[in-house]
């Protein structure tokens, strides 16, 4: 009897001390997801093509501090403003929850920072009066939803302050190349994507399905890194075929 009740001692031990293990692993999973960094997917075409449909991206939390959106699940929790805070740089591409749905996480380019001007003419970005330059760099195919491609004019764009990026141009008169000038309030940043005629991003209100001014507090991280990437159009070939879907020279590339 005595050697039966010890092992059966000895097996709950063990068992609690996996269970302890286990439990450790997870907290600090969540802790890294929480307060270091945390993996994202890619599932629209608006920042082609510094981000393809299909990337898997890492998004640092700390360069910005912490709020509620820092969380790794979305929790309906009273905003507090954010911990250890910090304005991003202009160029810097982010990842933020969506005001129309905080379940949603997107990602974009921060153009506009708290007091700046910004406007777009004739597909221009004016910052304070002063003109992004941009550069023609040849031609590229820009991706859909849908799997499906165009051919889109690429231009290297450089902002005011030397940040250098390559943007996509679908047409010559897009619906949003013209906006009146708006002047970024103290705590929001305006937001774009590098697909600048298939974005709903600052240009857009919130009511239209857009990102209007971005608040700070809604930011979850600094997009840094691409970690994979895997072309999701694939699947509409033979699964023997999908192998190909994968983008290897995409893989652990930095991201500007």
């Amino acid at each position: 009897m005595t050697t039966k009740t010890e092992t059966a001692a000895s097996t709950a031990r063990r068992w609690g001390s996996q269970l302890t293990q286990l439990a450790a692993v997870v907290a600090i999973v969540l802790v890294g997801k929480g307060a270091v960094a945390e993996p994202f997917y890619v599932p629209s075409g608006s920042m082609e093509p510094t981000l393809l449909i299909g990337d898997a991206l890492l998004a640092s939390k700390y360069p910005y501090g912490y709020s509620a959106a820092s969380l790794p699940i979305h929790v309906s929790v009273p905003e507090s403003g954010r911990v250890f805070g910090s304005t991003p740089h202009r160029g810097d591409v982010v990842v933020f929850r969506w005001s129309g749905d905080r379940s949603q996480v997107w990602v974009k380019r921060v153009v506009g920072l708290p007091g700046d001007r910004v406007q777009l003419d004739n597909g221009r970005v004016f910052i304070n009066g002063v003109a992004a330059k941009v550069t023609p760099d040849g031609v590229g195919r820009a991706e859909d939803d849908n799997g499906s491609y165009e051919t889109a004019a690429r231009y290297i764009e450089t902002l005011p302050g030397g940040v250098a990026h390559p943007i996509f141009k679908l047409y010559d008169n897009g619906r949003l190349d013209n906006t009146a000038e708006v002047t970024v309030p103290p705590g929001h940043l305006f937001v774009m994507g590098d697909n600048r005629d298939n974005s709903a991003d600052s240009r857009v209100p919130v009511s239209e399905g857009g990102v209007g001014l971005l608040p700070i507090d809604d930011l979850v991280g600094r997009v840094d890194a691409i970690v994979g990437s895997w072309n999701p159009g694939v699947r509409r070939q033979p699964v023997t075929d999908w192998f190909s879907g994968f983008r290897v020279a995409r893989f652990f590339t930095a991201v500007h």
